[in-house]
């Protein structure tokens, strides 16, 4: 298992909810991405999501998508808007050399960005900060 961090852009958040449900177990798997607490440094907002994954997981995210065998009639899973958002998803791979892994992409409001790694550490190397509490 690989700890991925997933930063969605706010204009995206229902896209990547469905497409969340397609690789994940069930229909609770559509709150994933909830409210934007994160921002970028020209105040885009972003849900985040981090969570231990499979090479299996990483495998289907990248591959054709199929409806869940859990949704059926009337389907909950908006197969169109999972397949906009795997679209979108920019999977980072830091390359095999430790000592000099590839830059860290940044975050872009028209990309889903999956990051391996500590999630505050990839969050940050990405440009996202946490909005504050009020």
């Amino acid at each position: 298992m690989i700890r991925i961090t997933i930063a969605c852009p706010e204009a995206h958040i229902g896209d990547a909810n469905h497409l969340a449900m397609v690789l994940g177990e069930g229909p609770a798997e559509a709150l994933t991405y909830g409210t934007p607490t994160w921002q970028d440094g020209d105040g885009n907002l972003y849900a985040v999501a981090s969570l231990p994954v499979s090479p299996e997981w990483l495998a289907a995210a990248q591959g054709p998508l199929d409806r869940p065998a859990w949704d059926t009639e009337p389907y909950e899973v908006n197969m169109a808007g999972a397949e906009r958002a795997q679209a979108r998803v920019l999977l980072y791979d830091p390359g095999d050399d430790p000592e000099a892994p590839a830059p860290v992409p940044q975050a872009d409001p028209d990309t889903i960005l999956t990051l391996p790694g500590d999630p505050l550490a990839v969050l940050a190397a990405a440009g996202l900060t946490r909005i504050p509490d009020e």
